[in-house]
């Protein structure tokens, strides 16, 4: 992906080329081969450094991109004029609301009078636009495996959460099916208990004015009463 430093680079370098004359073709133009184009000089700038930075320590803070640059080894240039010095200095008060040629033009005396080629500038940038490309994709590589991981011990105790939940159910049923059974045996206990009872207060019907016994359901113990009997 084209870089946005790369585009304007190459326009303000497009800009200084000689413009064509109506006189007639190839009037006013540079000899084929006189000089590169503005694109091929940022391309063999960019050619002449490694493809990718190596990151020789550990970057604690991803936020400090000073950090990242240190890391992959890329130091301040000696006369000072690194590529973040020119953004400071486009955005310097002095200058900042001028027209973008009148900027370029203060940038450029100040790198004539340091003596500072502006291609030494161009390849600080590069440096650090790659530094911090490489950086990138080493942070979401980091983040699509911690994604795979936790992913995968989410399904695990996803799993858990699952059988843990159908054997808690499987208790439930057991719980459930257990009173129930306990139920059907008690209502057909309570039956041949009424039958019995009849039985029992049909044989002692007789011989008492007020039947004692008792033939329906108790929850409850019945009250105590004193049966009469006959003389």
């Amino acid at each position: 992906m084209t870089k946005k430093w790369y585009n304007y680079f190459v326009s303000v370098s497009d800009a200084e080329a000689p413009a064509t004359s109506s006189a007639g073709p190839g009037a006013g133009e540079p000899a084929p081969g006189s000089m590169p184009s503005a694109a091929q000089t940022v391309a063999d700038i960019a050619s002449g450094l490694a493809a990718e930075p190596k990151f020789t320590t550990p970057v604690l803070n991803p936020t400090a991109f000073t950090e990242i640059y240190k890391a992959a080894e890329i130091p301040d240039p000696p006369h000072g004029y690194s590529i973040l010095k020119i953004a400071d200095m486009f955005e310097s008060e002095h200058i900042r609301t001028m027209p973008m040629d009148v900027k370029r033009s203060s940038v450029l005396v100040a790198l004539d009078a340091a003596g500072v080629d502006i291609k030494d500038v161009i390849q600080d940038a590069v440096r650090r636009d790659r530094a911090l490309d490489t950086f990138e994709r080493v942070q979401e590589k980091a983040v699509t495996e911690l994604e795979a991981r936790k992913s995968q011990e989410n399904s695990q105790i996803q799993a858990e959460i699952d059988k843990f939940v159908s054997e808690q159910r499987a208790k439930v049923q057991a719980n459930n099916d257990e009173v129930a059974r306990e139920k059907e045996r008690f209502f057909g206990w309570r039956l041949k208990k009424q039958q019995e009872e009849k039985k029992i207060s049909e044989a002692v019907a007789p011989f008492v004015t007020e039947n004692p016994i008792t033939t329906g359901a108790s929850s409850v113990p019945p009250a105590s009463s004193k049966a009469g009997t006959k003389s």
